[in-house]
């Protein structure tokens, strides 16, 4: 009975080894954890989230019911939306031009062999691994009435400006921070990829009688298309993701002239508890987050 049983588990083994051996299968037993795990905090949530933006009322005794297409009419009805899809756009704009163009320029700068130029890149790299919280505080600080900046103003007979409490400053403040969060990291990118550009090409065009204005339209910029495409659209899904700078400085105001589509959807769902209405706000967000990451990998196929 035991050598039979034995002689049956070796069947076994010896079946499964071989079923092991073949690389689909191994392949698939190696990435069934990740799967599963992406199943259930990834994949899982989003269809959730599509479901609840075809129901209305919350998470109480009254459950949810279903409403259809009823919350995707009320955003296009409602005029304080299309008030935050115009402060997102003003605020992606005006965000990711400056943190495209700025860590360029630093970035052809500090790729020459210049003194100092390890600790500048350290210097501006900095802001990167700054919480956006404590970021925040700061920047709210130097921006209230009577903060650094209103103070540095008055050093030059300027009246005192009312920055966070204004709807035509507030959001530039709020602008200002996220520029200062996003320049160490795309200035790494912008460094990796002109470190790519072969030297000899830039030789060769000083040997042409290019000057440095002609190299950098002609060889860098050619040279960085493909890392310009990725740092644009990188800093654009950064931009729709602001949660914390518009949390913690300004709350969406004054006047809701800070209030981002992110911001927007928190403040529906857990303020005023209107969860498929927020559902279905977020489904906007991320089926354009998703065309960007489409473009993305587009631009990577290409290269």
């Amino acid at each position: 009975m035991i050598a039979s049983k034995t002689k049956s588990d070796r069947y076994f083994l010896e079946r499964f080894a071989k079923l092991i051996d073949r690389d689909e299968v191994a392949a698939g037993v190696f990435l069934a954890p990740a799967l599963v795990i992406l199943g259930l905090f990834l994949v899982f949530p989003i269809l959730y989230l599509g479901y609840l933006s075809f129901t209305g009322g919350s998470f109480t005794r009254a459950g949810v019911h279903w409403v259809g297409l009823k919350n995707y009419l009320r955003l296009l009805l409602t005029p304080d939306f299309w008030q935050v899809i115009f402060n997102t756009v003003y605020f992606t704009i005006g965000t990711v031009i400056p943190s495209t163009i700025i860590p360029l320029g630093l970035a052809a700068l500090l790729n020459r062999n210049l003194a100092f130029t390890g600790i500048l890149r350290t210097i501006y790299f900095i802001p990167s691994i700054v919480s956006l919280v404590a970021a925040g505080l700061g920047f709210r600080w130097i921006f209230q009435a009577d903060g650094a900046m209103n103070s540095l103003l008055a050093n030059f007979g300027i009246d005192k400006i009312s920055w966070l409490s204004d709807s035509v400053w507030a959001m530039p403040v709020v602008i200002l921070v996220s520029i200062w969060k996003q320049i160490g990291f795309n200035l790494v990118v912008f460094l990796a990829g002109l470190q790519a550009i072969p030297s000899t090409r830039y030789e060769a065009a000083e040997l042409d009688g290019a000057n440095g204005w002609q190299q950098f339209l002609y060889i860098t910029l050619p040279g960085i298309q493909s890392t310009l495409i990725f740092t644009a659209i990188t800093t654009t899904i950064f931009t729709l993701k602001s949660f914390e700078q518009v949390y913690i400085i300004t709350g969406g105001g004054p006047l809701n002239s800070t209030n981002l589509l992110v911001y927007y959807i928190y403040d529906r769902a857990f303020a005023q508890f209107d969860f498929g209405y927020a559902a279905a706000a977020a489904m906007v967000l991320l089926l354009f987050t998703f065309g960007l990451v489409y473009l993305q990998l587009q631009n990577s196929t290409q290269e």
